[in-house]
């Protein structure tokens, strides 16, 4: 199943997050934090004005974001958890 973002929401996939700790041990799912960083897999078609026009998004698929560690809203897409976030709710682009 596809979906299609609509005007300046963004669908995201989170990065897998370290089952090790810094100092080398293992943790637990229940002891892990969510990441808070993610690939971009779908864009809407862009800001909608007060004028009726529509602007660009700063954001394009492939694109790896950081977010806010409670932003957005958890869905499930084919089995896998997704997360739909509002682009001002995106913190900036990781640069190579």
């Amino acid at each position: 199943m596809n979906i299609r973002p609509l005007y300046d929401r963004i669908l995201v996939k989170r990065v897998e997050s370290e089952a090790k700790s810094k100092g080398g041990l293992f943790l637990p799912d229940a002891a892990q934090e969510k990441p808070s960083e993610g690939v971009v897999l779908a864009t809407g078609e862009g800001r909608l004005g007060k004028d009726g026009e529509l602007s660009a998004l700063a954001v394009k698929t492939g694109d790896r974001v950081l977010f806010g560690r409670y932003a957005g809203t958890e869905i499930k897409v084919d089995g896998e958890e997704r997360l739909v976030l509002r682009e001002d709710e995106i913190f900036g682009v990781f640069e190579a």
